[in-house]
């Protein structure tokens, strides 16, 4: 068993979620946050990787949640670098960090995993946080090498993409689904299952095909 996996993200009408120097770009539309802000309140746990820790240094809260109405955040850090102090390791919410097997970093929080050698090995990972935390359902906000490797693993039960109105550019600019090479073999195939105006840029929903 595995919790029912929700991938979550934001780009610009030409494909990028940041700027080549990783700086993180305003995206979403107003409309957006807010639906953004009502789909983490449906869900059991927040995941994002290390990446989109340090270049952010997001909560992964609700607002007006507390420690015991908030999401879990959970933290794909395979080397262990999110740093002490970090937000993401506050007392607004349980926290669960995951990493590689010979990774010996140790944080304040509520629980380390240590799967995989070398790479973290996800389905392993998301049966333990069904079977042994109790989660029923993650939403994972990225970054894009995150997402990639949830597509690499056909964990992906929805995947929504707010669609703003900007053009950033840059060859080396990071893209929702990040990383060298194909997906697979041929991509993803996916069902567009909605389409919806919010604001000044669209939000699209769809099914994985695998």
């Amino acid at each position: 068993m595995r919790p029912f996996i929700h991938i979550n993200c934001a780009m610009s009408a030409d494909g990028k979620i940041a700027g080549e120097d990783r700086t993180q770009v305003r995206i979403s539309s107003e409309e957006d946050k807010a639906r953004v802000t009502n789909l983490r309140r449906k869900y059991d746990a927040i995941l994002v990787g290390v990446g989109t820790v340090i270049a952010d240094d997001p909560h992964l809260t609700v607002k007006g949640a507390n420690y015991d109405t908030n999401p879990v955040r959970i933290i794909l850090d395979p080397h262990g670098r999110t740093p002490d102090e970090a937000k993401v390791l506050n007392e607004a919410a349980p926290t669960v960090m995951v990493t590689l097997e010979d990774c010996d970093r140790e944080w304040d929080c509520e629980e380390t995993i240590r799967k995989g050698k070398d790479m973290i090995d996800l389905p392993a990972v998301m049966e333990e946080l069904s079977e042994e935390i109790g989660l029923e359902s993650i939403l994972v906000e990225g970054g894009g090498r995150t997402i990639s490797e949830f597509f690499r693993s056909k964990l992906v039960d929805r995947y929504t993409v707010f669609v703003g109105g900007l053009v950033i550019g840059g060859a080396e600019a990071p893209t929702p689904c990040d990383g060298n090479g194909w997906v697979l073999d041929e991509g993803v195939k996916l069902e567009l299952m909605e389409c919806e105006v919010l604001g000044n840029g669209a939000l699209l929903t769809f099914e994985p095909k695998f």
